[in-house]
C-alpha cells in the first residue's frame, strides 16, 4: 500500500471511494463541495493505493477556533472512507498517520474530527468538549464524546479554547447530526 497527495486528476477515484465505503451520495458531494470551497483552503487530500487500486481517501480542511486568546492553526478531518473491501487492514490508520505527520511539519496545531471514539482513540484523538472545544454545530446527545480533537505540537491544547468554525461547504447542520 502506497499514500499520496491527491491530484485534481484523481476526482472521480476520490468520489467513487467516498460512495462505496458511505453507500450513500452525501459524502461524496461534500468532499467535491470542500474541494472547491475558498474557506477550506488549504487542505490536505489524501489517497491510498493498493497496487494501483485506489482503496482509500481522506480529506482535512481548513477551520479556525472563535474566542482564542492566542493564534491557532487548525484543521477538520472530514470525511475519511475506505472501501468496503479493503476495510479492517490499517489503511484508515495509515490515512491518519499520514495526515497528522503532514499537517503537523506545515505548522498545524490542532485537528478536530466528529466521529466514533472507539476508532479515533487510537489515532491519539481525545474528547474535546471537556478541554474547552466546542463543535460547529452541537453534537447529538446520544454521541457525547464523538466530538474529538488531536493536537500537533505540545502545549497546545490547555493554551488555547473556544468555538470551532469550519469551512462553508461543512458548516450545514445536517452535517453534524451523526
Amino acid at each position: 500500500m502506497h499514500i499520496r497527495k491527491a491530484l485534481d486528476s484523481d476526482l472521480n477515484d476520490i468520489l467513487s471511494i467516498e460512495r462505496a465505503a458511505f453507500g450513500e451520495e452525501t459524502e461524496a458531494e461534500l468532499v467535491k463541495n470542500l474541494l472547491n470551497d475558498p474557506s477550506a483552503q488549504p487542505l490536505l487530500s489524501l489517497l491510498a493505493f493498493q497496487d494501483d487500486r485506489p482503496v482509500g481517501h481522506i480529506l482535512f480542511s481548513k477551520a479556525h477556533l472563535t474566542n482564542s486568546q492566542s493564534p491557532v492553526s487548525i484543521a477538520l478531518l472530514a470525511p475519511l472512507a475506505v472501501i468496503p473491501d479493503a476495510q479492517k487492514q490499517g489503511i484508515g490508520g495509515k490515512l491518519v498517520e499520514r495526515g497528522l505527520e503532514l499537517l503537523s511539519q506545515s505548522g498545524v496545531d490542532l485537528v478536530f474530527l466528529a466521529g466514533y471514539p472507539e476508532y479515533y482513540t487510537r489515532q491519539g484523538f481525545q474528547s474535546a468538549s471537556p478541554l474547552g472545544f466546542e463543535p460547529t454545530y452541537p453534537m447529538p446527545e446520544e454521541y457525547p464524546d464523538a466530538w474529538m480533537v488531536r493536537a500537533l505540537h505540545p502545549d497546545t491544547i490547555g493554551s488555547v479554547s473556544g468555538k470551532v468554525v469550519c469551512a462553508d461547504a461543512l458548516n450545514k447542520p445536517e452535517y453534524w447530526r451523526e
